[in-house]
């Protein structure tokens, strides 16, 4: 098939975590592209979700990444206040379940004691030096929040300038950034 007759696909989104000074934030843009098409500029992909006390983001299909969280939400009222071992569960399901494997979607997950990478392939992730980032942007917010986590800059602070520096070089990425923290994180 022609690169003409190929479907358009959602395209693109960045998210990013930072855990420094007791805080952790996770941020993201707002643009939802259809190949090569802005269909949405400030959707919000960057939310709490349990009782309030975990953080998620999304990178991917949007209706896939609404089923993640349902399905992280039901885990987290299995296991409350074990994000780890709700992210490990939702992970098993997501990789053996036929209708979840279909799913194309990546999520940051963030409480109070940990930061997770979760994907479809069965990875629960704690990234490096509690700086993360994830979707087509992801990459660069990534390389500036690790230039930027020595400095004086708060967590949140970090992720919204690396964002905006993403939203310099990825097209997929806009400046409608979301940002939520929690204070009081290891």
């Amino acid at each position: 098939m022609s690169e003409h007759n190929a479907v358009p696909v959602w395209h693109g989104t960045t998210i990013l975590t930072v855990r420094k000074g007791g805080m952790v934030a996770v941020g993201g843009d707002g643009q939802v592209s259809l190949g090569q098409t802005v269909i949405k500029a400030n959707a919000r992909k960057v939310r709490r979700i349990g009782k309030g006390d975990v953080i998620g983001g999304f990178a991917g299909a949007t209706a896939d990444a609404f089923t993640l969280f349902e399905r992280l939400e039901a885990k987290l009222d299995q296991y409350p206040g074990q994000l780890v071992r709700a992210c490990v569960e939702l992970a098993k399901d997501w990789r053996t379940d036929r209708y979840l494997r279909r799913l194309e979607a990546m999520m940051i997950v963030a409480d109070r004691e940990a930061t997770l990478v979760l994907s479809g392939t069965g990875d629960v992730l704690e990234p490096e030096n509690g700086v993360m980032g994830i979707g087509s942007g992801g990459n660069y917010a990534l390389a500036a929040a690790r230039a930027l986590v020595d400095t004086e800059l708060s967590a949140e602070a970090i992720v919204k300038k690396s964002l905006g520096i993403a939203a310099d070089i990825c097209v997929y990425t806009n400046r409608e950034i979301v940002v939520e923290t929690l204070d009081g994180a290891r």
